[in-house]
């Protein structure tokens, strides 16, 4: 039979292995906590550091597939609540088997890892980056007025186009990126796959009439009468009070 411990039961610190973890961390680059070792403090550093570390891409350092899908669904929660817009803008880098074929493996992480600094770097600090898949990234945009996402999306593309990305001694190669998007229904709640299929549809358009594009998906203005909206909130707050109870 499994032995319980005591709710009030503490773990005596000194007894965790944390030699694998900690290892971990130095591989990772990570900067190990200041304070002293084993103490409350330290180990709280160790957690925080390890749960940034398993919500990042290693290659890239952007937030990767699942902690993407989290902030998805958040989200589309805000927007439903809310009623500001949201763009979802999915980017894939054209040819990428190409570049492994032709320069290694070693050159298409390479590009991989300029991709995403320049994506990064293009858009703004409240926007999240993330790679979700070998050459797939995905930008969650919120508060993004309609009138903006196709000037943002062309300025990534622009910008991913201007890159010399040096593969090798003397060796610079260029490549550009494809986009999707499509905004999240204001005062609906939706789901994160639905809003992610819709942008994926536009990212395939893309794609199909040329790559080196953006496409974007008309936003769907929701025409919700001030009244509507009330019982939408009182529904909202209802459900909030139940899951308290």
């Amino acid at each position: 039979m499994e032995q319980r411990l005591p709710a009030n039961h503490l773990i005596d610190a000194e007894v965790l292995v944390l030699d694998q973890a900690l290892q971990l961390l130095q591989q990772a680059g990570a900067l190990l906590p200041d304070e002293a070792p084993m103490s409350a403090a330290w180990l709280q550093a160790v957690l925080d550091a390890l749960c940034d570390l398993s919500s990042r891409d290693a290659l890239t350092g952007l937030v990767n597939r699942r902690s993407f899908e989290m902030a998805l669904a958040r989200e589309v929660d805000r927007v439903a609540r809310s009623g500001e817009g949201a763009l979802l803008l999915m980017l894939d880098i054209d040819h990428f088997k190409a570049v492994n074929d032709t320069h290694g493996h070693g050159a298409g992480d390479q590009v991989i890892r300029a991709v995403a600094r320049a994506v990064e770097q293009t858009v703004r600090p409240m926007d999240l980056v993330a790679r979700v898949g070998g050459e797939e990234f995905a930008i969650i945009l919120p508060n993004c007025a309609s009138h903006v996402g196709l000037a943002v999306a062309e300025r990534v593309r622009e910008r991913v186009s201007e890159l010399a990305i040096e593969v090798g001694p003397g060796q610079m190669l260029s490549v550009t990126v494809s986009l999707g998007g499509a905004f999240a229904p204001q005062w609906v709640r939706s789901s994160p796959l639905l809003w992610t299929e819709r942008a994926d549809r536009q990212l395939y358009r893309a794609k199909a009439e040329g790559r080196n594009r953006a496409c974007l998906e008309p936003q769907i203005d929701s025409l919700v009468s001030a009244e509507e909206k009330g019982m939408l909130f009182a529904s909202l707050n209802l459900e909030t009070q139940q899951d308290t109870i």
